[in-house]
């Protein structure tokens, strides 16, 4: 079911171990023309080209683009108790560990009469994208929504594809999440049309441009923020789910496979990864899979996703080659269920979310471990972070001087424009302190 890539008794490089890294052959960049040809539209035809991609790609024409307040009202009344409960626990839990992402104004005396506050402001407005494809995800509204209201975001818009199960209307579980969370502005649209809708505004349905879109999707969502970036900021490409377990012998074979499976029912193009020192760990783990595999809910979507390339079980000599091998991979989930998870965590550099031990799988960070679930995916976390209160904050310096501070370093603000041909930088200062003024 799965394939096994064998690094034993090999000295493996950084580059060697990034080219061993298993990975769906769809890509961002395939999907690329298609976004944009579906973006251009909505940017000529607007609410029409909304409508007639939702028919053709979502099988299902709603009546409106822009949610009416009564279908928000309908779904709140809806709402089961047991999910609200969960989703008010959600919320309390995700509020506190974003709130410990928005940094303090800082100010740094450089001198007497000399200062540069370290501020951080958020943007006014954000497109949250909430997706609606293989599964209902209320969990992402949340994630999405809370770090942007608690880094000061005054305005929110929330896309997510209407169902053809409920009449064209966004599913009830994401309005009524919404609703719990403020949101009222809520258009059902999908896909890489609602990122360009969101990026480019659309006039007639009242829908302004957001500064930043965030929210996982496809690969045709993924490829659409690539497209927008310049137009609007983006938190990352976040594309097909994958997860990375670093096991040895003192795992539980059941618990590496249960979580493997737990993500592989995402997508087909999933990816699920066992790297492991222990032969017999990965032996058990690959029998536990085929088990649960087919007796779980989505077993065909599983199946796929274990035996696609991007999944593998992968050996090592020993644990720090799998650290090695995890940072290559740039994991958007990562578990470590080791006999020492800390000293394992040390050698990891590169993880959208790590989750040490094994009472914290990645099912509790999709939902109620506080964390954020919208986390780079394809391996950008190797230079990018996941979704938090800081994705809407964008760091400015304030700078405040004295004619006293500014007059002590005239000189050396002269030398060095001079130095660079540009004296009218130094001709500026100079000014301030002419005779002639």
């Amino acid at each position: 079911m799965i394939q096994t890539i064998d690094l034993r008794g090999t000295e493996p490089t950084p580059a060697s171990l990034l080219a061993a890294v298993p990975r769906a052959a769809t890509s961002v960049a395939v999907a690329a023309d298609i976004a944009a040809e579906l973006i251009a539209d909505v940017r000529e035809r607007g609410e029409v080209a909304l409508l007639d991609q939702a028919e053709r790609l979502d099988r299902v024409r709603p009546g409106q683009v822009r949610v009416p307040a009564s279908h928000i009202a309908d779904a709140v009344a809806g709402l089961d108790p047991a999910v609200r409960t969960a989703i008010t626990e959600t919320i309390r839990r995700v509020r506190l560990a974003s709130a410990a992402q928005v940094p303090p104004r800082l100010t740094t005396t450089i001198e007497a009469g000399a200062t540069v506050t370290q501020r951080w402001q958020p943007v006014s407005r954000v497109g949250l994208y909430v997706p609606g494809g293989k599964a209902v995800y209320p969990s992402s509204v949340v994630m999405n929504v809370v770090p942007a209201q608690v880094s000061g975001v005054r305005s929110i818009a929330l896309a997510s594809p209407p169902q053809s199960h409920f009449d064209g209307r966004v599913h009830p579980t994401i309005l009524a999440v919404a609703a719990l969370l403020g949101v009222d502005e809520i258009y059902a649209m999908g896909g890489a049309g609602a990122i360009g809708a969101l990026a480019y505004g659309v006039a007639d349905i009242g829908l302004e441009p957001v500064q930043i879109v965030t929210g996982p999707g496809n690969v045709y969502v993924a490829a659409a923020k690539r497209l927008i970036r310049g137009q609007a900021g983006i938190d990352s490409e976040a594309g097909p789910t994958d997860i990375l377990v670093i096991a040895d012998a003192a795992a539980d074979p059941l618990l590496v496979a249960a979580d493997l499976v737990s993500q592989a029912e995402h997508d087909e193009l999933a990816a699920a990864v066992l790297v492991t020192d222990s032969v017999k760990l990965a032996d058990a783990v690959a029998a536990r899979l085929g088990e649960l595999a087919a007796s779980t809910t989505h077993s065909e979507r599983v199946t796929a996703a274990l035996g696609g390339r991007q999944s593998a079980i992968v050996l090592v000599d020993n644990l720090q080659v799998a650290a090695g091998f995890s940072n290559a991979f740039g994991p958007e989930h990562l578990e470590i269920q080791t006999s020492d998870p800390d000293a394992v965590l040390a050698d990891i550099e590169n993880a959208g979310a790590i989750f040490l031990g094994p009472y914290s799988p990645v099912s509790l960070g999709d939902y109620v471990a506080g964390s954020n679930h919208v986390l780079p995916t394809g391996g950008q976390a190797r230079f990018s972070s996941g979704l938090g209160a800081y994705t809407f904050l964008r760091p400015q310096q304030v700078v405040r001087y004295s004619r006293e501070a500014l007059e002590a370093v005239a000189d050396h603000i002269a030398a060095l424009s001079n130095a660079e041909a540009l004296p009218a930088h130094g001709d500026a200062v100079a000014a301030r302190f002419s005779a002639e003024r």
